[in-house]
């Protein structure tokens, strides 16, 4: 009884740390999945993070973890996707503040005026002005029905409601909201090539050609490259069409990881030993993919504390949303005091 009591409070009391998670550095006008930070909330929260004196690179942090040397309080930052408002707005802050950070970087739209599926996805049922009235049709082998019937055009009243729905917290407010998130369900297991005919058949519905955006490209391969010169950076794997890895068998997965870390390591020169799973998704054969790959560290968006006996292919990380000032210090200093 004893035994177990001492287990139990060196468990609670063991050393923590915290990955932070972000996507986009930018001003949009819509971010209904809250993963965008403006630039001016973003260098206030870095001016925080340095005033904490604990921002360290994640590769330290995983090294430590696996060396059971982790400190309290420790604080890693990583972004996902690969956005170019990543190296237009993140890079030069964080080098202002001296702050290191790893990205994780998607490679199928590198140096493309490509917009990411569920961007073009919003963008078309969400804002676009003039839609059919009726939507039926077979998507992946599911029929689906939707009547917008007012809501087919749309006006600024509904346009401001579709930009202020939380996809990831709130129920959808009107029938648009509900059609995205049903087709972003049924589009986000498919592979890239099997989307891309999907929303083909949507976007042919809706009368809309492909029309990327300014704004939502990725990286091109100099900037990224560049990126990767500067000692406070690390590049990290995010696969290559941004898959949600557990829909698939494992040697999809193992292409998708990858062809993903070669096209990193080819563009960087640099060693590419990190991996965060798309969406978070993963099985017990991503796992299996990610240990045959030889990763040291892996992460999902399980809001968890890294501890020195977390497994290193699952460890949690903390999304940061478009706070202030004042919200995100408060949030920092619960973060603090938990780790």
């Amino acid at each position: 009884m004893k035994f177990g009591l001492r287990h139990y409070l060196r468990s609670y009391f063991a050393p923590q740390a915290a990955v932070l998670m972000y996507h986009r550095v930018a001003e949009v006008k819509s971010d209904i999945w809250d993963i965008t930070v403006s630039p001016e909330n973003f260098e206030y929260q870095l001016q925080i993070l340095q005033q904490s004196g604990n921002v360290i690179s994640l590769s330290e942090l995983t090294g430590n973890a696996s060396k059971n040397r982790l400190k309290s309080g420790n604080i890693a930052l990583t972004f996902d996707d690969g956005y170019a408002d990543n190296y237009h707005f993140a890079k030069p802050l964080l080098e202002k503040y001296k702050l290191p950070a790893t990205f994780f970087i998607t490679t199928s739209n590198i140096g493309k005026k490509t917009e990411f599926w569920w961007d073009e996805l919003e963008n078309l049922i969400l804002f676009t002005e003039h839609l059919p009235t009726f939507f039926s049709m077979n998507i992946n082998g599911e029929d689906l029905n939707f009547e917008l019937l007012q809501e087919a055009e749309l006006t600024p009243e509904q346009q401001q409601i579709n930009r202020n729905w939380k996809a990831c917290e709130e129920t959808p407010p009107n029938m648009r909201c509900a059609m995205y998130l049903k087709l972003w369900q049924t589009l986000r297991p498919l592979p890239q090539k099997k989307q891309q005919q999907e929303l083909q058949k949507l976007r042919d519905w809706a009368g809309k050609a492909i029309s990327p955006r300014s704004g939502y490209e990725s990286m091109t391969e100099n900037q990224l490259r560049d990126l990767s010169r500067n000692p406070l950076f690390e590049i990290g794997a995010h696969t290559v069409s941004h898959a949600a890895l557990g829909f698939h068998d494992i040697t999809f997965q193992e292409k998708e990881i990858r062809e993903n870390r070669n096209l990193l390591r080819d563009i960087t020169n640099q060693p590419v030993d990190l991996l965060s799973y798309p969406y978070g998704h993963f099985n017990t054969q991503t796992l299996q993919a990610a240990n045959q790959t030889k990763f040291k560290a892996a992460f999902t968006t399980r809001e968890e504390f890294v501890k020195n006996q977390t497994e290193p292919l699952q460890m949690g990380r903390f999304q940061i949303k478009d706070l202030p000032p004042e919200k995100f210090s408060a949030q920092f200093n619960l973060v603090q005091r938990w780790c």
